[in-house]
């Protein structure tokens, strides 16, 4: 017969976890769950409680119900709600509840989400839309908004902090942000021949801003000033404003587009709505562009350009201007960077900079040697 574990006084294990036994201000016996069966936590915790209790305080002890992770994903949406970004966080929240659904928060460990890693990477979610591994950087996404999920759970009561901790403890995988896919101006003249006329504009914006595929979309004809020749981004990824130029090629582009006072995008696609009174009628309704993926993919296929993506026209106007001996603090403000550190991927593209300086070190000293002669002379 197995020896039974002692635990020091006031610690007992029920179940496989360990609860706490300690006396009130009103010295009625307090039996109090700790929702871990880490032996230094339930420790930390009695000794919290005692504390409480000598300073005249009775611990407050709430109970948390056994909470799934669809519960979580409802409270956790009406957050989101209010954060930028929703719209993209809440496909992940949805495939995560798609994954996890009825699995009690309780149970989500350190080993559950790393096998959920693997999977992600090999097969990806079991969707008709998606049957193939995803990226590391998409696995990351997936895990970090689990995390931060976890992180809210323990602020509404919704689960235990050791279960938090488990959780944490999974590590983001290593992610390859190496690629840097740009066109040259020949192939940025065949993209541009091959797109269809809703998207010729949208891709002139890209190519002259380095602006991101949401903030062309998004973009609105308040934040475009033609007259002095600049775009004003109110919200960006980062959380903040940045002002773009607006050069000859860009104007020329946004000045030929009809301005519709139905719509405040400047980009937008107009399709037929049939008439609710009369059926047999359609009518011609402005939207601001949802996706242009297919059109894109299309005019690449066209223009003969593979393993382009439309973000690597950002990639483009970079590159181009690192190449035209732009400084890359100048590139960094355009891109709307926060740091110089993401804007560095660049720097390897000129080379002429780095020549630059030995002249000039080499004309310094050239420079003063020749003095030197002349005085010694």
């Amino acid at each position: 017969m197995a020896e039974k574990k002692k635990f020091p006084k006031g610690i007992y294990q029920r179940g496989n976890l360990l609860w706490l036994r300690y006396a009130g201000l009103d010295g009625k016996i307090i039996f109090e769950p700790t929702g871990t069966d880490k032996l230094k936590n339930a420790e930390a915790l009695l000794h919290k409680r005692k504390a409480e209790i000598d300073s005249g305080k009775q611990p407050e002890i709430i109970k948390i119900k056994n909470y799934s992770f669809n519960e979580l994903k409802d409270e956790y949406i009406k957050w989101a709600k209010r954060q930028r970004g929703y719209e993209k966080k809440l496909s992940v929240i949805n495939k995560l509840a798609d994954q996890f659904g009825h699995y009690p928060l309780r149970r989500f460990d350190t080993r559950m989400l790393e096998q959920f890693q693997t999977e992600q990477l090999e097969k990806g979610f079991k969707t008709e839309d998606e049957n193939k591994g995803h990226k590391p950087a998409t696995v990351n996404r997936y895990v970090a908004t689990l995390k931060h999920m976890f992180t809210k759970a323990v602020d509404w009561n919704m689960v235990e902090e050791e279960t938090l901790k488990r959780v944490r403890k999974v590590k983001l995988l290593e992610e390859n942000n190496k690629r840097l896919r740009y066109l040259n101006k020949d192939e940025c003249i065949a993209l541009l021949n091959a797109c269809k006329e809703h998207l010729k504009p949208i891709v002139i914006t890209a190519l002259n801003t380095g602006m991101r595929k949401e903030e062309i979309l998004n973009l609105k004809w308040d934040n475009v000033d033609l007259k002095n020749g600049f775009i004003l981004l109110d919200i960006t990824k980062n959380g903040e404003r940045r002002e773009i130029p607006i050069n000859r090629t860009l104007k020329e582009t946004l000045s030929g587009i009809v301005r519709r006072i139905d719509i405040p995008y400047v980009f937008y696609a107009v399709r037929n709505q049939q008439d609710s009174e009369n059926k047999d009628v359609n009518i011609k309704t402005a939207q601001r562009f949802g996706n242009i993926h297919r059109s894109f993919k299309t005019a690449c296929k066209k223009a003969k350009i593979r393993d382009f993506h439309f973000h690597d026209l950002r990639h483009t106007f970079s590159s181009q201007l690192v190449m035209a001996g732009i400084d890359l603090t100048t590139v960094k403000e355009l891109l709307g960077h926060k740091t110089l550190t993401m804007t560095l991927r660049y720097s390897h593209l000129a080379p002429s900079h780095k020549v630059k300086a030995v002249d000039v070190l080499d004309n310094t000293i050239n420079d003063s040697s020749t003095i030197q002669k002349l005085y010694k002379t």
